[in-house]
Formats: C-alpha cells, sequence, structure tokens
C-alpha cells in the first residue's frame, strides 16, 4: 500500500483480493443499474435517473479498471483519464436533462424515490466498506473508490430529495439534487484527471 515501508509507490490493485471485490462491486453496480433505471421511469424522477445513469457508468469503469489491473502505469494511467472524462461527460448529460426537465410540470413520485434510494445507498455503503482500504492506491484504483464514494453521497441526496417532494409536491428538490450530483461528477471527474495526467507524466522515459 502507499508509503509502506517508506515507499511511495501507490497500489496498483493487482492483488487477488482486490480484483475479488471489484468484482463483487460491479455485480452490486449493474444490479443496481437495472434496478434504478426501472424505478426512475416509472417515478418520473431525474435524481433517480442520474443515479442509475452513474451505477451504469460505474459497472463500465469499474470493469475497466479490473481489464488494466498489472499493466504498466502508462496503461492504467490512461484507462483512469478515460473514466475521468467519461464522468465529465455524465455529468455534463445530468445537468442538460436536468436542465430540460426543470421545464416540466410533473411531480416524481416521492414514495418511489424514497424506497429506492435507500436500497441503493445499502448497495453503496456495502461496495464503500468492501474497498475502503484501497482508496489511496493510483489512479485507476482510486477513482474506484471516488466513485463508490459519490454514490453513497448521491444516494443520501435521492432519500432527501425524496421527502422534498413529499413535502412539498413539487419536482424542484429532485431537480436541485440532479444538479448537485452533477456538480460531484465533474469535480470528482478533475481529481481522477489530475492524477491520471501526473500519473502518465511520471511513466514517460525522461
Amino acid at each position: 500500500m502507499a508509503g509502506c515501508c517508506g515507499n511511495d509507490t501507490k497500489f496498483d490493485g493487482a492483488s487477488l483480493a482486490f480484483k475479488r471485490t471489484l468484482i463483487a462491486v460491479i455485480a452490486i453496480n449493474g444490479t443496481m443499474f437495472i434496478t434504478e433505471i426501472i424505478a426512475g421511469i416509472a417515478a418520473g424522477s431525474q435524481a433517480l435517473l442520474a443515479d442509475a445513469l452513474d451505477f451504469l457508468g460505474d459497472t463500465a469503469t469499474y470493469g475497466l479498471s479490473l481489464a488494466v489491473i498489472g499493466m504498466p502505469l502508462i496503461v492504467r494511467a490512461r484507462a483512469a483519464l478515460i473514466k475521468g472524462i467519461s464522468l465529465a461527460v455524465m455529468g455534463l448529460w445530468v445537468f442538460g436533462s436536468t436542465l430540460y426537465h426543470a421545464l416540466s410540470t410533473s411531480t416524481p413520485q416521492a414514495e418511489i424515490m424514497g424506497a429506492v434510494g435507500f436500497l441503493a445507498l445499502v448497495a453503496n455503503l456495502a461496495s464503500v466498506l468492501l474497498l475502503l482500504k484501497y482508496r489511496d492506491g493510483d489512479a485507476n484504483v482510486r477513482s474506484v473508490w471516488l466513485c463508490s464514494r459519490n454514490d453513497a453521497i448521491g444516494n443520501v441526496a435521492v432519500i432527501l430529495a425524496a421527502s422534498g417532494v413529499w413535502a412539498s409536491q413539487t419536482a424542484w428538490p429532485d431537480l436541485v439534487v440532479a444538479g448537485l450530483m452533477a456538480s460531484l461528477f465533474l469535480w470528482s471527474s478533475l481529481q481522477i484527471i489530475r492524477q491520471a495526467r501526473a500519473e502518465t507524466l511520471q511513466a514517460q522515459p525522461a
């Protein structure tokens, strides 16, 4: 692990335990994507759909993380860079979709939002706990931790949005939370891209 015995080399994920953990997290995310996309459409919730898209993105990018484990640093850094850019694109899409739905007068179904948001929170907390000891790895490994942490934060926000929709009988809490989630996607993408670029430079010959 990073800093162990005076060694500044970041953990690169090349362990059987991490690979098994990553496979479990991929399964959790894939299952929750299907669950949330159905629930988001049924509830008419932009926040749930944004969270479902996040689960889909995580499933794909975690698969990429698994594929590049053990490869040279330059390959892992470039994979992390792709994930960072993808996260930024997803954040921009959520922003645009939220602005579009701000013109709609329909109110999401708070009960579905709250129930599915809680289920997603449990799933993401399980992922966060599984990945906790790997949070200080290289850009490729750290990106997995950041995405799972963001998901848990997003799920709490969805539950709060459901409460706001129920109390106000308007869609605004749902839209505000979707916008905040998009901002979190963009901030995390910036962190991943910065570390990936630094590792890319580190891997290049002097």
